[in-house]
């Protein structure tokens, strides 16, 4: 049998676990995990959702720090990405035919692995495009999850070749003349270290790239045109203030101030609308906060774990500052 999930010698598959696939509405498989806390009670389960060109791989220092403070953790690969079925014959292009496709995903989960075979309560870690599917979703997750946590929100995009305003209408051009599946540009470049703009943490870039490395059939080339196009219509509605006011989920937005990828200001200016949110910057850190330096990680974790009920960390007022 084919392994499901994929260890590589610095990043070990966490135990006492299940995985597998579950399908879509449409009829596409998408891999995903559970993780159990050996704590005698669980404390409740993390759904958590991914990055673009994200994996569960990606995340298994992550799980292990959640699961050892008592919290299970459900996750699966976002539809196109990692080890989940990809929508087009060449598989390298990030691809999604309309973004309410990824909520869809989201809802099946729940209902077929989350709701059946983990623990109440049930809360949402999210990071970037994660974050803005938590987002877009939220108002009718009220009745499943009690408390979110997103990390740089995909809700504005920066430090491209081109302006989001040009990439906007690039994309809405190739859309119209039914180029949608193909990407705007021909291929990512693989950034060495030290110019990437994601972490500033060489270790962790450095396992990361080790397991891309090892399973390049995980990784992903580019977004095509549709799935910008959809991705800024999401973003232009869940950014506005009736969407934000509709959301009734307590939130904590965790927000980078170096981050390159997602502007800082975007993620600050929803904080002003965003009525069930707490905005906590994580000053110094770049756009994947949860794979940076300790001195900033550590941040980002305790200000979750301020927020989950549960939880023994100090109050997210206390570490509002960290890593200044």
């Amino acid at each position: 049998m084919e392994p499901v999930l994929f260890s590589t010698p610095d990043n070990p598959i966490p135990e006492n676990r299940t995985e597998g696939f579950f399908e879509t509405h449409d009829g596409y498989r998408l891999r995903y995990a559970v993780f159990r806390s050996d704590a005698p009670v669980a404390k409740g389960t993390v759904v958590l959702l991914q990055g673009r060109n994200e994996y569960i791989e990606k995340y298994f220092e992550t799980i292990r720090d959640l699961t050892a403070s008592g919290l299970w953790v459900a996750t699966f690969d976002l539809r196109a990405q990692g080890g989940s079925d990809r929508l087009l014959k060449n598989r390298p292009y990030g691809h999604v035919r309309r973004f309410i496709d990824y909520e869809h995903d989201l809802d099946t989960f729940l209902e077929k692995i989350v709701l059946p075979d983990t623990r109440l309560p049930f809360f949402i870690l999210a990071h970037s495009t994660g974050a803005l599917i938590a987002m877009s979703a939220a108002p009718y997750l009220s009745t499943r999850i009690e408390r979110m946590v997103l990390t740089a929100p995909f809700i504005g995009l920066s430090g491209q070749a081109a302006s989001e305003g040009t990439i906007r209408a690039l994309a809405g051009v190739a859309c119209s003349l039914g180029l949608g599946s193909f990407p705007l540009t021909r291929k990512l470049k693989e950034q060495p270290f030290r110019d990437n703009p994601l972490t500033s943490d060489q270790t962790r870039f450095e396992r990361n790239a080790g397991v891309a490395a090892a399973h390049p059939e995980l990784t992903l080339g580019p977004p095509t045109a549709r799935w910008l196009h959809d991705s800024f219509l999401t973003i232009d509605r869940v950014t506005s203030p009736n969407h934000l006011f509709s959301i009734t989920i307590p939130t904590v937005v965790i927000a980078p101030t170096r981050d390159e990828i997602v502007p800082y200001i975007a993620q600050e200016r929803i904080s002003r609308y965003f009525r069930a949110a707490q905005f906590v910057p994580i000053n110094g850190a770049r756009h994947e906060v949860l794979q940076e330096r300790d001195v900033y990680r550590k941040a980002a974790l305790a200000a979750f774990h301020a927020f989950i009920p549960g939880s023994d960390a100090e109050s997210v007022e206390e570490v509002e500052g960290f890593g200044t």
